[in-house]
């Protein structure tokens, strides 16, 4: 006589098993349990979990969905907790959290200071940077992808473009970690107490940074991004001081957390996957396809949430007002329907794209910059390691949910070629 089967999981279990810390080092069966079920309703939310290619796609393109995710339903504010001389940009949603009008007027200003150009530019300083990073693991017979490189390049980089003084650097560090766990959210939401409120004194400390560096521009602009930001114009239209002190905020923690989290991915797939690695040290010109299809496979961000301005059916599932929907788009990247043989990690295979850096009017301002750098920091690693392997698979993971990735990948190798 066989066993009873046990019932499926409830949307509210699924989800608590996605947040599990024990599962960030393999969350795809979860993503592959939901996406197998359809839209998943979280009950207690309330929200809806989607995790297929098509219906990923066509609702980050759905206007009826908003990104302004403080009108969700179950959104609770953070503002009573922050002390009453808190910087006003605080309260000045980034673009990236706007929806039209406000999120078209200032990506317009903002992109007009960030474009590809700017990126082309630093390319031989990036370079430079990468290798004096990996040479200061020179003399030793470890290399962490994640501590010596991936973690500090992104942040100096960001620094260096926005004028940021090289003494200073080192409390963007501290700051972007912090605020990291805010930006995650599913992070907090997992923590259960007030340690989700750490990031607030870093956050305001960054603020008040920023707003004394965008002062001293105003009345000695230098050759740098926060100027660039400052003289933007136009049709006579120019960002407001809190609107400058939110963007750049977003530029450093964005740019900061999924580029590293995208460098330690990449080198990850490719030391687990020696032919593909073999390839490409063998012709480096192959390195922009390994990044797109890390992209898919292991993603730095996993999800993006919108909110229903009304209420709709996704589906099949009734979505409120007001009601949370998970675009899961590590899900969406393995999707059989979209992709043969998705668990596959398989740099030739023909790209038919990605969801990873957005679709439409949210698409990414800083995929240039990513790409750039991940793309040097390989090459260099590929060049100048000599046979290297992980010392510990899996590689422990850091908190997040949504921004995913190593929290310390250790190398073993037998040395470091010069430049």
């Amino acid at each position: 006589m066989s066993a009873p089967s046990q019932p499926a999981a409830t949307g509210a279990e699924l989800f608590a098993r996605l947040i599990d810390p024990a599962r960030r080092h393999d969350p795809y069966p979860v993503y592959a349990e939901i996406r197998r079920r359809g839209p998943l309703w979280i009950e207690h939310m309330p929200a809806v979990a989607v995790g297929s290619y098509h219906d990923c796609e066509a609702l980050m393109r759905d206007p009826r969905l908003s990104a302004e995710r403080w009108r969700y339903a179950g959104a609770t504010s953070n503002h009573e907790r922050l002390p009453i001389d808190a910087p006003t940009s605080l309260w000045q949603p980034s673009f990236l959290s706007l929806d039209p009008p406000d999120h078209t007027r200032l990506r317009r200003l903002v992109t007009k200071a960030f474009t590809v150009h700017t990126v082309t530019r630093l390319e031989p300083a990036i370079a430079d940077l990468v290798d004096r990073l990996v040479d200061e693991a020179a003399d030793r017979d470890t290399f962490d992808v994640i501590a010596d490189l991936a973690y500090p390049l992104p942040v100096t980089v960001i620094c260096r473009m926005l004028g940021v003084p090289a003494a200073d650097e080192h409390l963007f560090h501290r700051w972007s970690s912090q605020l990291a766990r805010f930006v995650d959210g599913l992070a907090l939401a997992a923590a259960g107490s007030d340690d989700k409120f750490d990031w607030m004194s870093g956050t305001i400390e960054m603020h008040r940074y920023i707003e004394d560096l965008v002062a001293l521009r105003r009345v000695d602009p230098r050759d740098d991004l926060v100027s660039d930001l400052i003289a933007i114009e136009d049709a006579g239209d120019v960002l407001t001081a809190d609107e400058l002190v939110s963007t750049i905020v977003l530029l450093l923690v964005t740019g900061h957390e999924t580029t590293m989290n995208l460098i330690g991915n990449c080198v990850l797939a490719l030391l687990r996957h020696p032919e593909h690695l073999a390839a490409v040290r063998a012709d480096p010109t192959l390195v922009p396809a390994v990044i797109e299809e890390t992209v898919r496979y292991d993603p730095p961000v996993h999800l993006s949430a919108r909110v229903a301005k009304e209420a709709m059916d996704i589906g099949g599932t009734a979505v409120p007002e007001g009601g949370l929907v998970f675009l899961l788009l590590a899900a969406a990247h393995r999707d059989p329907a979209m992709y043969p043989d998705p668990d596959r990690f398989d740099p030739t295979r023909a790209q038919p794209g990605h969801l990873g850096f957005g679709v439409g009017i949210h698409y990414c301002v800083g995929a240039a910059l990513a790409k750039t750098q991940t793309r040097l920091a390989l090459t260099s690693l590929l060049r100048r390691l000599v046979d290297p392997v992980l010392a510990q698979d899996p590689p422990p993971y850091r908190e997040h949910v949504n921004l995913h990735g190593p929290s310390a990948l250790p190398l073993a190798h037998k040395g470091i070629r010069p430049r």
